[in-house]
């Protein structure tokens, strides 16, 4: 029998934790980038595509969990659906709705071009959860949805914002490369493969300019120790700790790349929703 919480009914908590809310904090990061390249940053546009995409993370959180609840009863029964806090119904309506909602406040503030891109991105994370997810080609399909989620922000001027889409997008493929042996471990191969990517990225990102190389500095910092500690030794529990420093290592990187688009502020900004990040990640587990 299923159990729905106090009452019979589905808690907030459970649902955050199947959407693992928290982690929408490195969500905005990538609108930001991407609306800072494009040179369009008006706040009631970047507030609403930010919010858009939160949405659309959230469903594909909550349709990860429907997708894998067989899965899952087995490795982590723990989990919201398994363990009976939510039912698979509930799950599946609340990543359709958020879906919906997501693209509906894409529509609204960011005109055509982001409408069009928010609708590529929620297609991405559907096609993601539903069927590649474990295939060889899952990483690269969740890699150019984190992309998507950058030109989102960029609206009609997604060539302006693809330096920044591209190397977001390389950071997400490595880290979800290292996300396949966070059950049952793994061998050293991803996690070396994902720290050339992040040295990679960080020469990349870096450029000339301090205050960029400051912020590409604390990513490298923030990812790459702990997928050092996960080269030298694959457990499992080192391979989920690596997982959680990339999705968190995002908020650097995003700020890295305002700062080389000439707003410094606006990457300080995103630096300091890092903390709550990852105060709330102690609580609801991003991965």
């Amino acid at each position: 029998m299923l159990r729905l919480g106090t009452a019979g009914r589905t808690r907030l908590a459970d649902l955050a934790e199947l959407v693992r809310a928290p982690a929408a904090l490195t969500v905005p990061g990538d609108v930001l980038a991407g609306a800072v390249a494009a040179g369009n940053l008006r706040p009631a546009r970047v507030a609403g595509l930010a919010a858009s995409s939160i949405a659309i993370y959230w469903a594909g959180m909550a349709l990860n969990d429907w997708s894998d609840r067989a899965l899952d009863a087995v490795e982590r029964p723990e989990r919201p659906i398994p363990s009976g806090r939510v039912t698979p119904r509930t799950a599946f309506t609340l990543a359709s709705a958020l879906t919906a909602t997501g693209l509906a406040l894409s529509a609204l503030a960011g005109g055509r071009a982001s409408f069009r891109t928010s609708v590529v991105l929620a297609a991405t994370a559907w096609t993601y959860d539903l069927s590649a997810k474990n295939t060889p080609a899952g990483p690269a399909v969740m890699a150019a949805a984190r992309s998507l989620d950058v030109l989102v922000g960029a609206g009609d001027n997604r060539r302006a914002a693809l330096p920044a889409a591209v190397t977001i997008g390389t950071h997400i493929l490595g880290t979800t490369y290292i996300s396949r042996g966070e059950v049952h471990g793994s061998t050293p191969t991803a996690a070396r493969a994902a720290l050339a990517a992040t040295t990679a990225i960080t020469t990349a990102t870096a450029g000339n300019n301090y205050v960029v190389a400051a912020f590409a500095g604390l990513f490298a910092r923030s990812v790459g120790q702990a997928q050092l500690v996960a080269a030298k030794d694959p457990s499992a529990q080192n391979l989920r700790k690596a997982v959680g420093a990339g999705i968190h290592g995002l908020v650097p990187l995003q700020a890295a790349w305002c700062a080389r688009g000439g707003k410094p502020v606006v990457g300080a900004g995103l630096m300091a929703a890092l903390p709550l990040a990852k105060a709330l990640a102690r609580k609801v587990s991003p991965t």
